[in-house]
């Protein structure tokens, strides 16, 4: 029998049920704009930048990794078409090497990729052209579907370019509505190879029509949705989803986004179509210095992605490009390639440690749980999984049920503090000021844990993560 434990003491307690939805193959990937495959991966296909792919590699290993590329830049993007005039909101031209570039990731990652194809440009013959590129220079064996489109509901508010005049001009007409939306989709879908994905948006006003969306495109193969928790576009400081530290960490921005998502789960699987969210980080105007760039944003993330996975979602794209505040990394190329890593990638690695493919989530109950979310999962080889996070500024001692009296292992992820855009370690280990290699390093302070009346006991400092696998 385990012993009494003290009041103060969070004490976890792991299901012993089968457990919950599986984790997919390729769940954890990245969504990555136009802009960024070359400043990542290099102009030179025949080397592409190994930091990157090892990078990759980190948050999909053994898998094929879901990538997808697109984002704002999929409606500013064209690949030049014979006979057809640049339309007036492109800024970003796709070139052949742009192209080989890119295949020459999917090829050394074996991955599978979403591509975004241009519609807010209005022209079919851009966007077909658009597509045959894709297929004749990255292969069409690396393309799990093509995009139309991105976040077509601010087609009719956002400024796509600015006349000669100075005026601003929106991609479509205000009022422009999923209706408008819909036709358009149909209409382009025909000259483009399939599979595709949609809708793309991440407007709550929209996503109920993902339903609709799905039942009038019999040739779409991914359900796409996106989802940020916070913005700073336009919103006064005191408003709750403005990006700030205590925003970030409350529940609206980790089960309150994955619940909004919750319900277009069972839509897209009535249709035998699986549900990604391809576009999600922390702050959607891509600039929240001080909390997308800082520690907070790994235990966001990590929380975030397990959220998820509870309510079914069958894989997440964390986005990044070069610029935006929640760059995921930063590469230079002086005679080789090196990088530097944000923390809140930390936070990534540790949800693909935590959650391989093919385990479960498993329930928990804890008491004593005030700072404190815990997670669990049962991998197929039976090791049980248990992550902490403590969201709070104090120090907790936590006691986890042990299944047995085997040894476990504890791994912790830290920083100085929740605000600290440097000194982050997983395990002990860290990525440092710049990698050369993509993997951790350091010595490995992952410590061992043996069960004392039933119970694998340790404490877990405030601001912080613990992952015990037993």
């Amino acid at each position: 029998m385990p012993r009494s434990v003290p009041q103060d003491v969070a004490v976890v307690t792991v299901s012993r049920a089968a457990g919950g939805p599986a984790i997919q193959p390729g769940f954890l990937g990245l969504s990555l704009e136009n802009t960024a495959i070359l400043p990542y991966a290099g102009s030179d296909p025949k080397a592409p930048d190994p930091v990157f792919l090892q990078l990759v590699r980190n948050l999909t290993p053994g898998q094929s990794p879901v990538l997808r590329v697109g984002g704002d830049s999929t409606d500013w993007a064209w690949y030049p078409v014979p006979g057809i005039s640049k339309p007036r909101g492109v800024r970003v031209t796709l070139t052949p090497r742009w192209l080989a570039s890119t295949h020459a990731i999917a090829a050394a990652l074996k991955a599978r990729l979403i591509l975004g194809v241009d519609l807010e440009a209005d022209s079919r013959a851009a966007a077909d052209g658009e597509a045959s590129a894709f297929e004749r220079g990255i292969g069409k064996g690396y393309i799990e579907a093509l995009e139309l489109g991105n976040e077509p509901n601010l087609y009719g508010s956002l400024t796509w370019f600015v006349a000669p005049d100075g005026v601003p001009v929106t991609g479509r007409p205000p009022g422009y509505d999923f209706s408008s939306f819909l036709g358009e989709f149909t209409l382009f879908a025909k000259g483009l190879p399939g599979p595709l994905a949609g809708p793309a948006t991440g407007s709550r006003t929209w996503m109920p029509d993902t339903g609709a969306f799905l039942a009038a495109e019999p040739r779409v193969g991914v359900a796409t949705l996106h989802a940020y928790p916070v913005q700073t576009c336009d919103l006064p400081p005191s408003s709750p989803i403005y990006p700030t530290i205590a925003h970030l960490l409350a529940p609206a921005a980790t089960a309150g986004l994955a619940d909004g998502i919750a319900p277009y789960v069972p839509v897209a699987h009535a249709r035998h179509l699986p549900l990604r969210v391809d576009e999600i980080n922390t702050d959607s105007c891509g600039a929240a210095p001080g909390v997308s760039n800082a520690f907070v944003s790994a235990l966001w993330a990590l929380d975030t992605l397990f959220e998820m996975a509870r309510v079914g979602v069958d894989g997440v794209n964390m986005h990044t490009y070069p610029g935006a505040t929640y760059q995921l990394f930063t590469f230079t190329h002086d005679h080789r390639w090196s990088a530097f890593v944000a923390p809140e990638y930390y936070g990534l690695e540790m949800f693909a440690q935590a959650a391989p493919a093919g385990s479960r989530l498993t329930g928990t109950t804890i008491t004593n749980a005030q700072g404190i979310t815990v997670w669990a999962t049962r991998g197929r080889e039976g090791h049980t999984r248990v992550v902490l996070i403590n969201e709070s500024l104090d120090r907790r001692t936590v006691a986890v049920d042990a299944a047995g009296s085997r040894t476990a292992t504890l791994e912790r992820l830290r920083a100085p503090r929740l605000t600290s855009t440097s000194g982050v370690t997983l395990g002990g280990q860290t990525f440092g000021t710049r990698t050369t290699t993509g993997r951790l390093a350091g010595r490995s302070s992952v410590a061992k844990l043996a069960a004392s009346h039933g119970r694998y006991e340790f404490t877990l400092p405030a601001a912080s993560a613990a992952l015990v696998t037993f």
